[in-house]
């Protein structure tokens, strides 16, 4: 059914169309008696809590001076109260007792424009007893509003009168949530406005200009900042469902405003958190690049340097003594060949192992027995479940430093006599497990930059590393990586 109605008993102008929370105002729906007069008093809006709870119909008394006409509807003393809330668009929160028909509770009075609103209840009236010679209809009309109402959030609920230019605040979401002492009742939208950040202001009202102009959007969203009463900003997210008339021209929305502060403040804190854990690894890259370097430096000078000088010595010797040339130059090229060794096995610490040529078991082997022949350690190396055809090659790379890495650590601070090497490939994962029966440490301080360079590529792989150790108890490293190797 589709019926215009250009005035009704309670002098509102509205369309009724077939969607049932269309045919009445949140106003006409809430327990709390509500009344607009301008600012010659004279009635411009009375809804039926109003009129139960002054016992004057909306008939009677829409068009006409409320002091005039009915001197005795409320006290001279109200008058005063009244008088002063004539500038100045914060509404004012205040309990006042009216006589004859008992206490008015939640009193709160504003002024915007040419219209001064009043909202108030009563204690003398049930909220069930409203609108009870239409129970089927009121019900009807309340779970359509909580229909639209959940299509939202219920944080703080709100009815928004585009024509108007005005909210209606719902059930006291504002006053929990910002401190507003306004429960069930309008607020000019020039209020709200002046609660918006002046940095998000321009944005939001553009952005709801925009959505109007369309004539088919259903839903409203935005995140801003809302002034709470304290000065403090909140962030928002505003979510909204525009309901438009017949004729496609925008009626008003309801909807909801959600307090997501705290959510942003989290999501502000994972960013610096971020931020700081890639500062971690980048000064975790740059420390081991320097440490290689100065690794390199003492080889070089401190080993390789003194090799050559001793073989250029005797080549030099060679050179004028003929009863000694042959052994000198047999012993430089001795020297010159442990150079050649000594830079071979700089070159395999690194570069990292040519998969092509040497699979990641073969290479693992090799490091193996290299570590073995040049340090006095047992190693022993098991693996289980290596399919290297279906195995990233960046992930067979990383495997292969994790365990260099790790070896270099025990070699370096363990004083272990044995190391265990397990790697096996399960379900989608790759483990690797180290074990050593060196003099342990405790686990509860400060990591080193070796196990940091493992966390960082076990985190590149989707993976992660676990370690058990305790003084004097061994060491033993767990690392699972996803077989899909880096993100």
């Amino acid at each position: 059914m589709n019926v215009n109605l250009i005035s009704g008993e309670n002098g509102m102008k509205r369309q009724e169309t077939n969607i049932g929370y269309l045919e009445k105002l949140s106003t006409e729906i809430i327990s709390n008696g509500f009344f607009k007069v301008d600012n010659k008093w004279t009635v411009k809006y009375w809804n039926r809590a109003a009129e139960r709870i002054i016992g004057i119909t909306a008939k009677d008394i829409l068009g006409k001076n409320l002091w005039k006409e009915f001197p005795s509807a409320l006290p001279l003393e109200f008058y005063s109260l009244y008088h002063n809330k004539v500038v100045g668009d914060s509404p004012a929160h205040r309990e006042e007792y009216l006589g004859k028909i008992g206490p008015w509770l939640d009193v709160i009075i504003y002024h915007y424009g040419d219209t001064i609103s009043v909202s108030f209840k009563s204690d003398s009236f049930s909220s069930n007893g409203q609108n009870s010679d239409r129970p089927e209809q009121q019900l009807k009309i309340l779970n359509e509003l909580y229909r639209f109402v959940a299509d939202v959030t219920n944080d703080c609920l709100w009815e928004w009168n585009i024509q108007h230019r005005e909210f209606f605040w719902i059930d006291g979401g504002h006053k929990r949530v910002f401190g507003y002492q306004i429960i069930d009742s309008f607020v000019p939208q020039s209020f709200w406005e002046s609660l918006l950040h002046p940095d998000d202001k321009g944005r939001v009202l553009a952005k709801l200009s925009e959505i109007l102009s369309t004539g088919h959007q259903e839903i409203w969203e935005i995140e801003y900042r809302f002034k709470k009463t304290d000065g403090d900003y909140a962030n928002v997210f505003d979510r909204g469902r525009i309901l438009y008339d017949e004729d496609n021209k925008v009626l008003r929305m309801i909807g909801a405003t959600q307090d997501i502060t705290a959510r942003k403040q989290a999501d502000s804190q994972l960013i610096r958190e971020r931020l700081e854990r890639q500062k971690e690894i980048t000064e975790a890259v740059f420390l081991a690049q320097e440490n290689e370097r100065k690794e390199i430096g003492r080889e070089l000078h401190d080993n390789l340097n003194q090799i050559l000088g001793a073989a250029n010595l005797y080549i030099d010797v060679a050179k004028t003594d003929d009863e000694s040339r042959a052994m000198c130059l047999d012993k430089a090229s001795e020297y010159i060949m442990k150079v050649i060794e000594e830079i071979r096995t700089v070159s395999k610490k690194m570069v990292a192992p040519d998969m092509h040529f040497f699979s990641l078991v073969e290479s693992i082997r090799n490091m193996v027995e290299d570590t073995e022949l040049s340090h006095s350690i047992k190693l022993s190396f098991y693996q289980t479940g290596i399919v290297e055809t279906g195995m990233n090659g960046k992930l067979q790379v990383d495997i292969f430093r994790i365990i260099q890495e790790q070896l270099n650590n025990i070699l370096k601070h363990s004083g272990a006599t044995s190391a265990v090497i397990d790697l096996i490939i399960d379900s989608g994962k790759v483990v690797l497990q180290i074990t050593d029966n060196g003099k342990g440490c405790d686990t509860s301080k400060a990591i080193g930059l070796g196990i940091m360079n493992i966390r960082n590529r076990a985190e590149l792989n989707m993976g992660s590393v676990t370690v058990e150790s305790q003084p004097g108890k061994g060491y033993s490293l767990k690392v699972i990586l996803s077989l899909t190797g880096r993100k």
